[in-house]
């Protein structure tokens, strides 16, 4: 499974105004909204802030990765901002974060969620392609260069 493969349009959000922690992730799972099973966006919430709540998922260098296993749904999701302003995320570094990848997925399916966050934050980890998202305005562009990092880290 691609990482690009988990994003659209809806789901990238070059621009995300956001106050805090929990604005952010709230426009983030809202974003799913249209491709997730009904009723399940609480579940999805409630996951998510629930892995807050025992620790927060800024991992440093200005990107948070959260996420959450939900027993509803049967798929991975996943969303990724951009945000227009830096927030306080109570990153393990301490700086603000201004990059966000919320990736959602079921209960049943650990190997593959392990495997996935491992894979989004080994990508965002490189410093350059951070760069290159940071110059994206379009969630196309955005897309596109996931698709692009992912093709080298997997071909390079």
């Amino acid at each position: 499974m691609n990482i690009f493969s988990l994003l659209n349009e809806k789901t990238v959000l070059p621009n995300l105004k956001a106050e805090n922690k929990a604005e952010i992730l709230d426009k983030m799972i809202s974003s799913l909204e249209d491709m997730v099973p009904n009723g399940e966006i609480e579940e999805i919430m409630e996951a998510v802030f629930e892995r807050e709540r025992i620790m927060s998922t800024g991992v440093g260098k200005g990107l948070a990765i959260p996420h959450g296993k939900a027993s509803g749904i049967t798929q991975t999701y996943a969303a990724f901002a951009i945000l227009k302003e830096p927030v306080d995320y109570e990153a393990i570094d301490s700086e603000p974060v201004n990059m966000v990848f919320l990736l959602v997925g079921p209960q049943s399916s650990n190997n593959l969620h392990i495997k996935m966050l491992s894979r989004i934050s080994r990508l965002m980890n490189n410093t350059e392609f951070r760069e290159r998202l940071r110059n994206c305005s379009t969630a196309d562009e955005i897309i596109e260069a996931f698709k692009k990092e992912e093709h080298v880290a997997l071909n390079g």
